[in-house]
């Protein structure tokens, strides 16, 4: 039997988000129901709530970094278990059978993966988001929260987490590798910690020295300003790997000579215009321009496991449901360090 459940949703595009109800089917052989703790508000349900990426499904219940323990199991699942403490990320289900998903790279699904929300399932039904009580998802893309993890710092990780740690392992981030962050916010935080847990030397480049002081603390051993010409000169061939977390248009001309032979800029942030590129800033020195989206269910287990053996949280600022529309404008404006995640017993 389909279930009614409390949820925050935008009813049309940029419009402000409200409480309303919503239908969550009913718990299927492989499914598990969660009853939702905590709901991490990531840039992304902004971009989509104002379609920015394009057009959006109204009416929309954001949110893909979910934390909650799980209140019912299908009678064929194996992987979780009433009690479980578990996460759901940005995407709840994928074709299973391309090469992509076979290799354990759902995020890249060649037949479409379905979205935790704005997106149709394979039933043919929106998906609704985590701003929300409870959600129902197959078991293979319920991954588990370590003990060691509080459940409202490790909401965040399910995407911001997972999506800088899966650049950062796929380039060979380690010890003796130096590598800049540019953007200090929800992802750029984690970007940092994961960095220099993983062995690297990390340097913030931001706009500003505003965060300097936040950087350092977070595990960089520098931190500069992107708005001061020297540090494009003082930083020239520095880097063997460079993660932008930011989503708006940066001149990829000036990051590419940050680089070393061999470097990458990596892009995880999405901006909403197109960028332009004189392409002899790639090949001086072999370099590469990159992107990357999120990760697997197996690694974003991976990088759960190992943020709880660091003590890696996201940096949070914890917010009653009615105070979302609020927290938008705030993330539009920088003003969060470093993530908002809704309390959701208040929606």
């Amino acid at each position: 039997m389909m279930s009614t459940v409390a949820a925050y949703a935008a009813p049309a595009p940029k419009a402000p988000l409200e409480r309303t109800t919503i239908e969550r089917r009913e718990v299927g052989p492989h499914d598990v129901l969660i009853d939702i703790k905590f709901a991490g508000i990531c840039h992304s349900d902004i971009h989509q709530v104002n379609e920015g990426w394009g057009q959006g499904i109204f009416p929309m219940v954001p949110g893909h970094e979910i934390a909650g323990v799980v209140t019912e199991v299908g009678s064929e699942v194996t992987r979780h278990a009433v009690g479980d403490r578990v996460g759901v990320g940005c995407m709840v289900d994928s074709c299973r059978e391309c090469d992509n998903c076979l290799r354990g790279f759902e995020q890249y699904c060649t037949g479409g993966n379905t979205m935790t929300y704005n997106g149709i399932d394979r039933r043919g039904d929106v998906t609704y988001g985590g701003y929300s009580k409870q959600i129902v998802v197959d078991e293979n893309f319920v991954v588990r929260i370590p003990e060691g993890l509080p459940l409202d710092v490790a909401a965040p990780l399910l995407c911001a987490g997972i999506t800088v740690y899966s650049p950062l392992k796929h380039w060979g981030v380690a010890p003796g590798k130096k590598v800049a962050v540019v953007g200090l916010g929800g992802l750029g935080h984690m970007g940092v910690k994961i960095a220099a847990a993983l062995g690297a030397e990390v340097t913030v480049l931001s706009q500003s020295l505003r965060k300097k002081d936040d950087g350092l603390k977070l595990g960089a051993k520098d931190y500069r300003a992107t708005s001061d010409p020297a540090t494009f000169t003082e930083l020239a061939g520095k880097f063997d790997v460079i993660l932008s977390t930011v989503s708006a248009p940066l001149d990829f001309g000036a990051y590419l000579g940050l680089l070393r032979t061999d470097g990458a800029i990596v892009n995880v942030g999405a901006p909403e215009e197109p960028i332009s590129l004189n392409l002899f800033g790639l090949l001086g020195g072999r370099k590469t321009l990159a992107g990357s989206m999120i990760g697997g269910i197996a690694e974003t287990q991976e990088m759960l496991d190992f943020c709880a053996e660091h003590g890696l949280g996201s940096e949070i600022e914890l917010i009653d449901a009615d105070q979302v529309n609020v927290a938008y404008e705030r993330v539009q404006s920088s003003d969060v360090r470093y993530r908002f995640v809704i309390d959701t017993a208040t929606i």
